[in-house]
């Protein structure tokens, strides 16, 4: 059985930058911006906190978000660091991705406010600067409210330790097959995903598997599993992961059944894998995917 609904909307805090395509085509990204761009679409008003450059690019982000009515007064501008860029490699259409170092995503300050948090996202790109780890720290002492953290482990952005830590200071986790192994060795996921809750207590764990769909492994040991539906021509698979975070958030905060939860978050997911980058640019996009 699940808890009752979470109040309150969703804080979002991580890096927003520009995926950069070989063709010479960019978009925005960046997995934080990635969900809070579909939560609010999806109605849940999310909080983002993050830090652009005082360049053109940030102000083309800014612009993204006000013609989306997102909330900007989380966003910070940097005078000494450009917006994050990353360029993006396609490979079958699968991504690989050149993170640049010194971003202005890397220097987020700690936010005043806000008031009405019901849950903390974050990922582990955006802390791999102290100054970013220590305004999420901030955030966390003062909102005391639930994590849900996204593993996004980009080499070489990432240490074993520290991604531990972040496990420790989580309720729920979604994470890829591939980081799963990382992370908890190699085998059988199901098994792993065990190792993983209890090595760091965890309430649930979400696991996405590509082409085998995505399990949900709770930690009283109930699991639920789901197929892809297919049809869907696959451009690319950019933002795939973001697009499955943001519905399991909007299930975790709406009190839907976990099944249903996985079922709508793989419905969006394939859904963006039809597109060019992360983002859909129509709110018509949604409707017809029945999200609740």
């Amino acid at each position: 059985m699940n808890p009752a609904p979470l109040p309150g909307r969703p804080l979002i805090f991580g890096e927003v930058l520009f995926d950069c395509f070989p063709d010479g085509s960019r978009v925005l990204g960046g997995a934080p911006f990635n969900v809070a761009w579909h939560l609010q679409a999806l109605g849940l008003a999310p909080h983002l906190v993050s830090r652009v450059g005082e360049d053109p690019a940030g102000d083309e982000v800014l612009a993204a978000m006000r013609e989306w009515r997102m909330d900007l007064s989380g966003m910070q501008r940097d005078p000494d660091h450009p917006t994050g860029q990353v360029a993006v490699h396609l490979t079958n259409g699968q991504p690989s991705y050149a993170i640049l170092p010194d971003q202005a995503y890397d220097h987020i300050a700690p936010p005043d406010g806000p008031e009405g948090i019901a849950l903390v996202y974050h990922g582990s790109l955006a802390l791999r600067q102290p100054r970013s780890r220590a305004a999420l720290s901030s955030i966390r002492a003062r909102c005391s409210t639930p994590v849900f953290l996204d593993v996004n482990l980009r080499n070489p952005w990432w240490e074993a330790n520290r991604i531990a830590g972040l496990l420790e200071g989580a309720r729920w986790c979604k994470l890829n097959d591939q980081e799963l192994q990382a992370l908890a060795g190699p085998g059988d996921p199901l098994a792993a995903a065990r190792r993983l809750i209890d090595r760091h207590d965890i309430e649930r764990l979400f696991v996405t598997l590509g082409e085998a769909g995505a399990l949900a492994l709770g930690a009283e040991g109930d699991c639920e599993h789901i197929t892809p539906a297919g049809g869907v021509a696959v451009v690319d698979t950019v933002g795939a992961g973001d697009a499955f975070a943001a519905v399991l958030i909007a299930g975790l905060l709406r009190d839907w059944p976990i099944a249903t939860t996985l079922e709508r978050a793989q419905a969006l997911a394939s859904a963006v894998c039809g597109l060019r980058g992360a983002l859909p640019r129509e709110r018509r996009f949604y409707p017809q995917l029945n999200l609740g």
